[in-house]
């Protein structure tokens, strides 16, 4: 026999005991899916891979050249001094024997004297042009300047370096010559003849 289930008087009708509802989704929401295309993945995977064979290739390049250069001989250096600007390289407690090194360091001291010099001169003659000796003094300090501390670092600093890491007799003849010139020099600014140039060139 049949029954028939009449509403409360709230008009209300209680869900069915038996109802079932269809079960939710798993997937995720529409916008969280993202189609990336796989032309553009595999095409930027290629760029990516030739990218790093080039990088491979010139490492590969870079390390033949360097030991080609060490087989030769050829040391590759980088400046170092002086620290706030460097211009050359220098580094006397690694690359000079260490008995050798005392000499190396008067060597140095030397060239360091004689930039100094030379730079006080283009102050001392400053001051005499002030004082009225001409501009023919200052630019003579200057060019004094300007060829002397160059000169003497690539005529007998630089020689008396390297003789000193190698022990090339033909570096230390080198050496010899051009620092006997450069004493000479020194010598000719002390005393300051009045020729080849007049005036107080060399202070």
């Amino acid at each position: 026999m049949q029954q028939f289930l009449h509403p409360p008087p709230g008009g209300s009708v209680p869900p069915a005991s038996n109802s079932r509802l269809s079960p939710l989704s798993h997937e995720p929401a529409g916008f969280y899916n993202v189609d990336i295309p796989m032309d553009s993945t595999k095409k930027k995977e290629k760029e990516l891979q030739a990218m790093e064979a080039e990088l491979n290739k010139r490492e590969k390049e870079l390390k033949r050249k360097e030991e080609a250069a060490s087989r030769a001989g050829i040391v590759i250096e980088d400046k170092n001094w002086p620290p706030f600007f460097p211009l050359i390289h220098h580094n006397i407690s690694n690359e000079i024997p260490i008995h050798l090194q005392k000499m190396q360091y008067l060597a140095f001291s030397s060239f360091l004297g004689i930039a100094l010099c030379l730079f006080f001169n283009i102050i001392a003659t400053t001051t005499a042009w002030i004082k009225g000796e001409g501009v023919m003094v200052w630019l003579l300090a200057i060019i004094y300047f300007i060829s002397g501390v160059p000169g003497a670092y690539v005529l007998w600093y630089r020689p008396l370096y390297n003789a000193m890491r190698t022990e090339s007799a033909l570096k230390f003849g080198w050496f010899f010559l051009f620092y006997m010139i450069h004493i000479i020099f020194c010598v000719w600014s002390a005393v300051s003849p009045p020729f080849p140039f007049k005036g107080n060139s060399l202070t």
